[in-house]
């Protein structure tokens, strides 16, 4: 039996940070704190100043992940980590600061550019990395993975490897009580597509299906709660444990076509991840219905849906989330249909479709991608 790969620590409450002294400092001694400008003013931030202060470490904050994390930004957080003569990273906010420290410390650790790196194994040691999502989805705290976007080449490269497994993953709900309703969305439906991809992938394993299953369930429930009010502290708090166990379920069994078709779309149409995974999922998943009938059919069963139509449970998710169209996010239609021969090639080129249930070609990927444009939830 495949053991699960996991943070060496795993701190999943209320107030985490506070209540566990000394649980930063053993890291090092000044941190790079990787973030964004919304999270780099906000009293969160104060919150993890005041617990650094309490331990004594000495810190930078780098705030200037605006949006998903291209390799120029990289390359200013690498340049801050060694002005600053930072020993560790503290990745704090959502998935894209928390991809961006995984990605410094790749660098840092290994040297050269980050398009170095794209497909292949990152494995010498990088400084540690402590992750602190203050969102419920990415699951980014608990992966090998970070996708970091190639301006030169508009791709998102997907590198990956165990050294950028974070040391530490600190889940705290009550960091993400603010998140706006669009936010609590996108990236609680990554979390169900991580969820769903990776129990029906090639590589799922039996304790990757029971965390699979558990996330879906409690998404299912908790995530239209999340949405329309913000401040239930029951479904923050359910959908905080969901990502987490989302995330190390696709850090063990992967994603499939959902994942390999969405990052050309947010690499090109520059849709938030979970929001363009949202837009393929209900086309993706329909087209993998057959060879996927019987795992489909067990996660009907443990939402309690008496039509066994796990599908329309997806789709329903969707829609009282109010994902929108491609069209009705903004998309061109003409832009978007000339874009579709590069996307697939780049879908298929990520890998993520050879760990579906069936085979995928490009065909079938500029087959979904003109059917997803179209699809209304």
């Amino acid at each position: 039996m495949k053991a699960l790969s996991v943070p060496e620590n795993i701190i999943c409450e209320a107030n985490a940070m506070e209540n566990n002294p000394g649980l930063l400092s053993q890291h090092g001694r000044k941190a790079l704190i990787v973030t964004g400008p919304h999270v780099g003013h906000s009293v969160m931030m104060e919150r993890l100043k005041n617990v650094l202060d309490g331990e004594n470490v000495e810190y930078y904050v780098f705030d200037r992940i605006t949006g998903e994390p291209t390799d120029n930004m990289i390359a200013d957080g690498i340049a801050a980590y060694r002005n600053a003569g930072c020993d560790f990273l503290i990745g704090f906010g959502g998935g894209s600061p928390l991809d961006s420290a995984k990605a410094v410390a790749a660098i840092i650790g290994n040297g050269g550019q980050i398009a170095d790196y794209m497909g292949k194994e990152i494995s010498n040691p990088v400084p540690p990395v402590v992750a602190i999502p203050t969102t419920a989805g990415t699951g980014s705290e608990a992966t090998r993975f970070t996708i970091i976007t190639d301006t030169s080449k508009g791709v998102k490269m997907l590198l990956k490897g165990d050294a950028l497994l974070p040391r530490t993953a600190i889940v705290d709900y009550t960091l993400g009580m603010d998140a706006p309703g669009n936010v609590t969305a996108a990236t609680g439906l990554d979390a169900l597509t991580h969820a769903v991809e990776a129990y029906i992938s090639r590589k799922a394993t039996p304790e990757t299906d029971r965390l699979a299953e558990d996330a879906v369930r409690r998404i299912v429930k908790y995530l239209p709660l999340a949405y329309r009010d913000g401040s239930n502290c029951e479904a923050r708090k359910a959908m905080a444990r969901a990502a987490l166990d989302a995330g190390i379920c696709i850090n063990n069994s992967s994603v499939t076509v959902v994942h390999g078709m969405s990052r050309p779309i947010g690499a090109m149409f520059h849709v938030p991840h979970g929001l363009s995974n949202a837009m393929l999922l209900v086309t993706c998943m329909k087209d993998l219905s057959r060879e996927a009938e019987s795992r489909f059919a067990a996660l009907s069963r443990i939402v309690g849906d008496e039509d066994n139509d796990f599908v329309a449970v997806m789709a329903r998710i969707c829609k009282s989330c109010n994902v929108p169209t491609m069209e009705g996010y903004g998309i061109d239609r003409l832009q978007y249909m000339a874009a579709i021969g590069k996307m697939s090639a780049d879908a298929m080129a990520s890998g993520s479709p050879a760990n579906a249930p069936k085979a995928y070609t490009e065909e079938d990927c500029r087959r979904l991608y003109v059917a997803a444009y179209d699809c209304v939830i």
